[in-house]
């Protein structure tokens, strides 16, 4: 069973949830292309960290009266969803896995692939649409369109840049795919 990031819902509107995700990890990778490029390119590497191409901060025990020593590598458990929100220049994509909840900063692996960095997501308010289909840039687009005008609509004033959230592997068929649009909300 793959873990899921953690939230908690705060209020339904119509066509959207508003919930509340707490401070998370992330791995991600930045990557340039069309939408589905994008997404395709930096989950080799962001699988590969996941992989153990990592150094581990980890402490293995060892005998006293020796002092502990870092690990080699860590494989580290998928979790969903993966998220994809668009970078800060056309064509620049952000591609993130969630960090499984028992990491902290000091406990997350180091990646070894310079393509992959890791940081910590603050605390926030985000409005959530849930639909099911394909991965496409065209689906996402229309879904983060129907969001932000039902969110304006609420009264509620969106902080950032919409995420893409895709739940289920590719193999998984398009019509049971669980995928989400988010779009972060002022408090």
């Amino acid at each position: 069973m793959t873990e899921r990031q953690p939230y908690r819902v705060v209020a339904r509107h119509p066509g959207f949830e508003l919930r509340r995700y707490p401070a998370h990890l992330v791995a991600e990778v930045r990557a340039e292309g069309s939408f589905e490029s994008a997404g395709s390119a930096a989950f080799r590497p962001l699988a590969r960290y996941l992989s153990g191409a990592n150094r581990s901060r980890r402490a293995v025990p060892v005998a006293a009266p020796a002092t502990p020593q870092l690990a080699g590598s860590e494989r580290i458990a998928m979790t969903a969803p993966v998220l994809q929100e668009e970078g800060d220049r056309p064509g620049s994509w952000l591609v993130r896995f969630v960090m499984p909840a028992g990491f902290t900063p000091a406990t997350l692996p180091e990646p070894t692939d310079p393509l992959v960095t890791t940081r910590e997501i603050p605390a926030q308010l985000a409005a959530a649409m849930r639909f099911s289909g394909r991965w496409t840039a065209r689906t996402f687009e229309r879904r983060a369109t129907a969001l932000g005008r039902a969110v304006t609509a609420a009264g509620l004033r969106p902080t950032g840049a919409v995420r893409y959230a895709r739940f289920d592997p590719p193999w998984r068929p398009w019509f049971l795919r669980r995928n989400e649009v988010v779009l972060p909300v002022a408090e």
